[in-house]
């Protein structure tokens, strides 16, 4: 059985980037110590140097160095023997120069660069092992040579004869590169210091920036951050749903293209980076943040056109960094319900669009209105079958025909709204048809104005019942609610038909008490006094309070029905605030674009 191998484990990206950083400091720390250590060498060469210059120049300038370097010039080579030289008054004192002032030699020549004095006796009267040319050139010179005493910082000093300008030798002053050394040891612990000083003072900025960049990573390596940048991106583009991220300081972090449909913004406006307050979002937004927390509920908000479910959500690491498995977008909520201190990372903002499903949904009330009202009729249906076969049966078939003819002018159904016969369009005879089921089991009585003409069909139902659905629940809510014993609501429609499109006109009327006075608003604009009922959220029924909605939705029909009505160019408003005890309150609307001319088979069978 083959074992498998062994997967080596890899540091951690901060575990990497700390080593990188202490291994750079090193190297520059060690340069730095290097060239440091060089110019401090180059430095006491150069003093070494000068030391030796001036030692030469003092021993040239001696009134007997000069006298006796001039007669040996022009001595035979029999005075120029080691021998000789040694008992010479120049060996002895070159010898006391030396050894007074800690020089490695102190060598005195003549004009032919034979020694006159050296360290060692054996060597005098034999040439230097260096060039002299330059010194016996009347040149003082300053370098750094092995010779046979080994390498030294030397100078060479021309000597001149006594009250001449004639070089007759030359004078070379050397110290050891030995006791350069020595001097540099002196200043290698300072240096050492230094080093140790500064290869600690990175690594500890090393290790506070590795934390820092830990934390602000979140303990996640680059891979993790790349493949969360591409999920996110993947994620972002391909969801159905508006998602807006908003960071610990309230600044936007993610907006995709979903969240600006449904907020009516440019798709190509650049709004990630802004701060919430100056991103051109409802002002609602800010307070939804203020309540969000790990288990949010969602809230349904009209915005623009468009009834929105919001769902805000507090956002917390729901790990430690560093460990297996680390999510960081993750709600904690069992942290939250813990009290723990996890820092807050912000909140995420989830939109969905639910206008075509309360679209849908009223449909769907209708529909379910109509159901319900066939079934209560279906006995009643049983029951004209069975009178029609009886008078058939008895042979009376005049009376069969006028009880037909009644059954026939009030329809198949025989809805509780009063003069629905007004009604021409069959949508609309269907719609209120079916809300007058659901006002009559409430105790209400839906009736139809008698100026209602409707001469046209409806073009876009929709809208039409989205408007008219709310204004009648408004009404029927309002009558079961007032005083008055005897409930009603009352619709009257007219349609106005034009060539660019018909408009829909609508009046709503209740038997309920009216809009009270705190619900007016202080409106010194000369508009209408009773604007706050159109504001989002607020609800006049009793449900606890008049600033929130109920599970129903309630607070938000008429900010949709006038947003709905002003998007096409018309509108909704109070026209009678009503009184206690009735008549209530009368809504009037404005629909263009939703009726047109009926086509002539139509009329036809009208």
């Amino acid at each position: 059985m083959k074992s498998s191998p062994t997967r080596t484990l890899r540091p951690g990206f901060s575990a990497r980037m700390l080593l990188m950083q202490l291994g750079v400091v090193a190297l520059v720390v060690l340069l730095s110590a290097v060239v440091y250590g060089w110019l401090t060498y180059e430095r006491l060469g150069d003093e070494a140097e000068d030391q030796a210059l001036a030692v030469a120049r003092t021993v040239a300038a001696s009134g007997d160095v000069r006298t006796g370097v001039s007669a040996l010039a022009d001595a035979g080579p029999e005075e120029l023997t080691a021998e000789v030289l040694a008992d010479g008054e120049l060996q002895p004192l070159a010898e006391d120069v030396r050894l007074r002032t800690g020089a490695l030699f102190v060598v005195i020549t003549d004009d032919a660069g034979l020694r006159l004095s050296h360290p060692d006796p054996d060597l005098l009267g034999q040439r230097v092992s260096t060039d002299p040319s330059e010194a016996l050139g009347g040149r003082e010179v300053t370098e750094q040579e092995q010779g046979t005493l080994g390498h030294s910082a030397r100078a060479k000093v021309p000597v001149y004869a006594p009250s001449s300008d004639r070089v007759v030798g030359e004078v070379s002053v050397g110290f050891s590169s030995k006791d350069i050394l020595e001097g540099l040891g002196g200043s290698i612990l300072p240096i050492a210091l230094t080093a140790a000083g500064a290869l600690g003072l990175g690594t500890l900025a090393s290790l506070l920036l590795g934390r820092r960049l830990k934390r602000l990573t979140l303990g996640l390596e680059p891979e993790e951050i790349a493949a969360l940048t591409q999920d996110q991106e993947a994620v972002l583009r391909g969801v159905d749903e508006g998602v807006i991220g908003v960071s610990a300081d309230r600044r936007i972090t993610v907006f995709n293209r979903e969240a600006k449909r449904l907020l009516g913004m440019d798709i190509a406006a650049e709004i990630v980076g802004l701060p919430l307050d100056k991103a051109s979002l409802p002002p609602s937004f800010s307070a939804l943040l203020e309540a969000a927390t790990p288990q949010s509920p969602t809230v349904e908000q009209v915005v623009g056109s468009r009834v929105l479910i919001l769902t805000a959500r507090a956002v917390q690491p729901s790990r430690k960094p560093g460990r297996r498995g680390y999510r960081p977008w993750a709600a904690a909520e069992g942290a939250a319900a813990q009290g723990s201190a996890a820092p807050e990372l912000g909140w995420v903002i989830m939109l969905r669009d639910r206008t075509e499903l309360q679209s849908l949904t009223r449909q769907l009330d209708a529909v379910g209105a109509l159901t319900t009202a066939l079934r209560a009729q279906r006995h009643e249906f049983a029951n004209r079958l069975h009178t029609v076969s009886g008078l058939l049966g008895i042979g009376d078939y005049a009376a069969a025909q006028n009880y037909m003819g009644s059954i026939m002018k009030t329809g198949p159904l025989n809805y509780p709204a009063e003069q629905s016969e007004l009604l021409r369009d069959p949508y609309l005879q269907a719609f209120i048809g079916a809300k007058s089921v659901e006002a009559a089991e409430r105790g209400v009585t839906l009736r139809i104005g008698p100026e209602t003409l409707i001469r046209g069909r409806i073009t876009d139902p929709q809208d039409v019942t989205t408007v008219i659905g709310n204004l009648i629940d408004n009404a029927v809510r309002a009558a079961v609610h007032g005083s008055n014993p005897e409930r009603w609501a009352e619709v009257e429609l007219l349609d106005e038909l034009t060539e660019d499109g018909g408009v829909l006109h609508l009046v709503v009327a209740d038997s309920g008490d009216g809009l009270a006075e705190e619900t007016a608003s202080n409106n010194d604009g000369g508009g209408s006094a009773f604007e706050r009922i159109f504001t989002e959220g607020f609800s006049t029924t009793e449900t606890g309070g008049d600033s929130l909605q109920d599970v129903h939705g309630q607070g938000f029909g008429l900010p949709l029905s006038r947003q709905l009505a002003r998007r096409r160019g018309g509108d909704v408003w109070v026209a009678e605030p009503g009184q206690p005890g009735g008549p209530g309150a009368v809504f009037c609307a404005r629909l263009p674009g939703t009726v047109a001319p009926k086509e002539p088979g139509e009329m036809h069978d009208e």
